[in-house]
């Protein structure tokens, strides 16, 4: 399927690899079919990509990168949602908001993007805590959590 991408101009992608997010995404609720691109030359991040609209990508990293310690815990209801059967079958991701200079950009850790890897279903999920912030700094402080 050849898709028009925000940052890596026109792709082809294989269907496969869709991740259907069935409710969207905070403020684009009608985007609900997305894929991940790898970003070339830059293995740590990648792009959240709708499938249907150019302009709807974003930004996304593993956060475990940036804030070891991070924890998620995933309540049953979204369990339920997404078929998680097995650990082994989710994927964490954080938006990132990019900024001038690169070390003042921020990773929104209240809101992780879950993903069933195995069966390509996903959802932003907004964590009950007040734990982690939704503009956590791209260059943490050691033993800073994610505020």
């Amino acid at each position: 399927m050849l898709i028009q991408t925000k940052y890596l101009g026109s792709m082809e992608i294989d269907t496969s690899k869709i991740v259907e997010f069935s409710m969207g995404l905070p403020g684009f609720i009608e985007e609900t079919k997305f894929v991940l691109l790898d970003l070339p030359g830059n293995p740590v991040f990648q792009v959240l990509q709708s499938v249907r609209s150019e302009t709807v990508a974003f930004i996304v990293t593993n956060p475990y990168t940036f804030y070891t310690n991070y924890t998620v815990d995933l309540n049953d209801s979204l369990q339920e949602t997404l078929h998680i059967e097995s650990e082994r079958d989710v994927a964490i991701l954080a938006i990132v908001t990019l900024s001038q200079p690169f070390d003042k950009s921020t990773l929104n850790l209240k809101a992780p993007v879950i993903i069933n890897s195995k069966n390509k279903r996903g959802k932003q999920y907004i964590l009950n805590t007040d734990d982690y912030s939704s503009k956590a700094s791209i260059t943490p402080s050691l033993g800073v959590k994610g505020e």
